[in-house]
C-alpha cells in the first residue's frame, strides 16, 4: 500500500497522477485529503481516500494501516504563527506512526541546503524534518529541490501586464531551479521501487546555471516581449507578504530564507545540476507551462 499526502496540491497531484498512470503491480494507493471532493473523478475512482489532515495523528494512523510506503509533504501554510512548530506538528505524528503501522519507506519533499543553510526559515525547518524522520530507522529518501520554476506562476499578471518579475534574491547570482514535474517523477519512481534502503538526500537541481537576470532574458525571448527584474529587499518582501495576508511569523521566516540564500548561496552555482533526474530546463518550462498560463 502506498499512501500519498497533499494529493490535490501542486506536487502531490502530479505524484498521484504518475502513480496511477504507472504499472504499479497492483499496489493499492490511498490518499489523505482534507476534502475528497477536490480529487478529480478519475482519481476518486482509483484510490481509497481518508478525509482529514495528515497532521492529525488519528487520520494518519488510519491512512497508514497496512501501508509500507508514504509520500510525505508538509504543506506551506502562510497563516501559521510558528513555522518550526508547523513542521513539527506534521512530522511528529509521522514519526510515531512509522513504528506503530509498519511504514518501511518514506519519500518526502525537502530542500537543498543541508550542511550549508543556517537560520533559513522554512529551509531549516525542512532539514530538521529530515533528521527526525531518518532517526526513526525507516528507509528514507529526502527529495531536495532548489527554487521551483512554478513560483513564477504567482506573478503571471505582473509579467503579462507590466513586463516585470519581482525578486528578492540576488539578481546576479546563479539560482538553481527545478520543475514540479521532475520532483513528481522521481517521487513516483522511488515509491514504486521497494528495493532501496537506508537514508539518502536526492538532489533535484535543473540543468540551468542562470541568474535571475539570465532568467529574465529567457522570459523575454520565449514570451517575445520585454521582461525585466524588479529587485526588492527581504524587508520589502516581508511587507508584501503580510499585505497579502501572510502571518508575521511566516513572512519573517521567508525573509530569513531569502537573506540566508543571498549570503550563503545554497541554491547557487556551488550546487551541481542533476540532469538525469531533473531534465526540464527553464526555457522548456517557460514554453510549455508559463507561456500557456499567460495566454490563459
Amino acid at each position: 500500500m502506498i499512501v500519498v499526502t497533499t494529493p490535490t496540491g501542486q506536487i502531490g497531484r502530479e505524484v498521484l497522477s504518475r502513480l496511477l498512470d504507472a504499472d504499479h503491480g497492483g499496489t493499492p494507493v490511498r490518499v489523505i485529503v482534507r476534502d475528497p471532493a477536490r480529487l478529480s473523478p478519475r482519481d476518486r475512482e482509483r484510490v481509497e481516500a481518508v478525509a482529514g489532515s495528515h497532521a492529525d495523528p488519528a487520520v494518519l494512523k488510519e491512512a497508514c494501516e497496512g501501508a509500507d510506503r508514504i509520500f510525505w509533504l508538509v504543506p506551506p501554510t502562510p497563516g501559521t504563527g510558528d513555522v518550526e512548530g508547523h513542521f513539527r506538528a506534521f512530522t511528529e505524528p509521522l514519526c510515531d506512526v512509522i513504528g506503530a503501522r509498519g511504514v518501511e519507506r518514506v519519500v518526502a519533499v525537502s530542500t537543498l541546503g543541508r550542511g550549508v543553510a543556517r537560520n533559513a526559515g522554512p529551509i531549516s525547518a525542512s532539514l530538521a524534518m529530515d533528521e527526525a524522520i531518518a532517526a526513526t530507522g525507516a528507509h528514507y529518501r529526502a527529495l531536495c529541490p532548489p527554487a521551483l520554476m512554478e513560483n513564477l506562476l504567482r506573478q503571471t499578471a505582473e509579467i503579462r501586464d507590466e513586463g516585470v518579475w519581482t525578486v528578492a534574491l540576488a539578481r546576479d547570482r546563479v539560482l538553481r531551479t527545478c520543475a514540479v514535474r521532475d520532483i513528481a517523477a522521481e517521487a513516483a519512481r522511488l515509491l514504486l521501487d521497494p528495493s532501496w534502503t537506508g537514508y539518502r538526500d536526492v538532489a533535484l537541481a535543473g540543468p540551468d546555471d542562470l541568474t535571475p537576470e539570465g532568467m529574465a532574458r529567457v522570459l523575454t525571448e520565449v514570451l517575445e516581449r520585454p521582461v525585466r527584474v524588479r529587485q526588492i529587499t527581504s524587508a520589502e518582501q516581508k511587507a508584501m507578504m503580510t499585505g497579502q495576508g501572510a502571518s508575521e511569523a511566516w513572512a519573517r521566516s521567508v525573509a530569513d530564507m531569502t537573506d540566508a540564500q543571498n549570503t550563503q548561496g545554497f541554491y547557487g552555482a556551488a550546487q551541481p545540476s542533476t540532469p538525469d533526474t531533473t531534465p526540464t530546463g527553464f526555457r522548456q518550462w517557460c514554453e510549455e507551462v508559463l507561456a500557456p498560463a499567460l495566454r490563459g
